[in-house]
């Protein structure tokens, strides 16, 4: 499969570089220069995943990323220049799937990108499958093939770890999994206390899944961790 990538950053000299690297992992790329020039970019043509700058003029990176999830599920990897643990969780709750300080080695930003596509498009696990590939909760309706979940027909818009999260514990129903757990099996990173991540993609998926089914069927057990009833 041919991925195309949209690199949204102001500056010129980091747009370039991203772009010169991503070239040559033989992945297509096309820049624009702030929030407003991205989304117009991705209403002319499809992108797989948007590398995405926060500080930028007319429309920055945390506005673009609540105007693309609006409907939009395209996986986001954002960068900044602040590495403070506060803008790592507002980046994520606006919707980002990963995160990136500057600066960074360009190499790191390539294994990102290219793990974050891999997640996407190519997430198998296949212990966790049913053998047509859906799990249906009542009205939601989780397809592992197509990297999608709906209720009663409508896309409920997830991130690639929002969806890894559902997918995780509706393949359980009723079994309470830690968030250092849920970390590893669907970041496959190694887990650190103080990570919030977990928490803030918990809570952006209970919203999702409370507006479209206006039931909780994503439970905290707290002190434990979190699960899907079933």
């Amino acid at each position: 499969m041919e991925y195309r990538i949209l690199i949204v950053d102001d500056d010129p000299a980091i747009a370039g570089l991203v772009r010169i690297y991503l070239d040559h992992e033989g992945l297509e790329c096309d820049t624009a220069a702030d929030g407003a020039e991205g989304l117009s970019a991705l209403e002319k043509k499809e992108y797989h995943l948007v590398v995405l700058d926060v500080m930028m003029p007319r429309m920055d990176g945390i506005e673009f990323c609540r105007r693309v999830r609006e409907d939009r599920s395209i996986p986001i990897l954002m960068l900044s220049a602040k590495a403070e643990e506060m803008d790592k969780i507002t980046g994520m709750m606006t919707g980002a799937d990963d995160y990136l300080a500057k600066p960074f080695h360009p190499l790191e930003l390539v294994t990102r990108i290219k793990s974050l596509l891999r997640r996407t498009y190519q997430y198998n696990r296949p212990a966790e499958r049913r053998t047509d590939g859906e799990i249906r909760i009542g009205p939601l309706l989780i397809d592992s093939r197509t990297h999608t979940a709906e209720v009663n027909g409508r896309n409920l818009h997830l991130t690639s770890k929002e969806f890894g999260i559902l997918h995780l514990l509706a393949s359980q129903p009723g079994r309470v999994m830690g968030a250092e757990d849920i970390f590893r099996q669907v970041w496959q990173e190694h887990y650190f206390d103080s990570n919030n991540t977990v928490m803030v993609h918990i809570s952006n998926l209970r919203d999702k899944l409370e507006r479209e089914m206006n039931e909780r069927i994503l439970v905290t057990v707290w002190g434990v961790g979190y699960k899907i009833d079933g």
